[in-house]
């Protein structure tokens, strides 16, 4: 299978999703609403942490811009536009077509924004000539 797709098998259907088009994922008890570029939103049948596990298994290397951020949400790295601990916001957007604020605690998005950092620093690294 195609490592750019999540495929969701439950017992009524059977839904393939790009993950480039995989904004954030909401978690409410045993179900999940996959939000996507184009606004639309999927409820599965699927608790979270199990989402969070197909995510890995199904993506592999694309896994790693999917972070699973508090207890609710999984969003997709590629749209993080702001992280606002203090105000406990996190902005997602395209920068054209959408923009989700959600509200998450102020520590997940403390971890969020190091995680970021983090990433930032290493890659920043990768990029310097060897002296």
């Amino acid at each position: 299978m195609d490592s750019r797709y999540i495929y969701i098998i439950t017992r009524d259907e059977l839904v393939r999703l790009d993950c480039s088009k995989v904004v954030y994922m909401v978690g409410d008890g045993n179900y999940t609403d996959i939000v996507l570029v184009n606004k639309q939103k999927h409820s599965i049948c699927m608790n979270l942490s199990r989402m969070q596990q197909l995510v890995s298994e199904s993506l592999r290397e694309q896994a790693s811009f999917f972070v699973r951020i508090g207890k609710r949400f999984i969003v997709n790295l590629s749209f993080v536009y702001k992280v606002q601990p203090l105000q406990k916001s996190l902005v997602l957007t395209d920068g054209v077509n959408f923009a989700f604020k959600l509200g998450i605690s102020k520590e997940a998005l403390k971890q969020l924004k190091a995680l970021l950092l983090m990433r930032v620093t290493n890659s920043m690294a990768e990029k310097e000539p060897v002296k």
